[in-house]
């Protein structure tokens, strides 16, 4: 009994932990004016256990939260790797916990001032290691939600958007009239539609598959 207790206190000690990391991509070429003055519009992710997770924007009422290789976001340049801490979360855990956290970030709650990908690599950090992000990745959202006026328009109407395509049939892929029959989809059905892998490039990226916290 006494050598199962020891050898059960010496495997806690073991706790392997992995290293959390913050990828910063520029959304921009300006950055690499305004970068130095602690200043630009910029898109971050969080790596963790081998892979890369951010939040992206959609028209579905479900999962925002998608993953991909690390440092490899389609559509962004990346710019640098800061390193947060630590976690002791194994990757069933995390996976567990992502997938959980995927079910508060839908892709139709995402807003550039509000609720970001920024916000949403924040939020990881605070969650992991209690910690928060540099304020510099987020600091165009601090000072839009005081004056909107200081954003660029085009970016007061555009937000970051992942592509994707919808799970269809093949029975009605073939079919001659299948076209119409897709656009004839009412809203409720269209929410309900399949998120799969999304059409950015070469890049594996795929969206996370939410479940909710009991």
């Amino acid at each position: 009994m006494g050598n199962e207790e020891m050898k059960m206190e010496s495997s806690r000690d073991k706790i392997i932990e992995t290293q959390v990391v913050l990828n910063v991509y520029d959304l921009t070429p300006i950055n690499n004016y305004t970068y130095w003055f602690g200043f630009g519009i910029f898109h971050s992710a969080i790596e963790v256990h081998g892979m890369e997770y951010a939040f992206g924007a959609h028209d579905f009422s479900s999962s925002g939260v998608f993953q991909v290789e690390p440092r490899s976001c389609p559509c962004f340049i990346y710019r640098s790797s800061i390193t947060l801490g630590r976690t002791s979360m194994s990757q069933s855990e995390f996976r567990t916990f992502i997938e959980e956290v995927a079910s508060e970030y839908h892709g139709d709650t995402y807003h550039l001032i509000t609720k970001n990908c920024n916000h949403f690599s924040d939020d990881m950090a605070h969650r992991l290691m209690g910690k928060r992000i540099p304020g510099w990745v987020n600091r165009l959202a601090k000072a839009g939600s005081v004056c909107s006026c200081l954003l660029p328009e085009s970016l007061q109407v555009t937000t970051v958007e992942p592509e994707y395509h919808e799970c269809v049939d093949e029975s009605e892929a073939s079919s001659t009239d299948s076209h119409h029959e897709h656009t004839e989809i009412d809203d409720d059905v269209r929410d309900k539609t399949l998120l799969l892998s999304p059409k950015t490039g070469s890049a594996d990226v795929s969206f996370i598959k939410e479940v909710e916290c009991k």
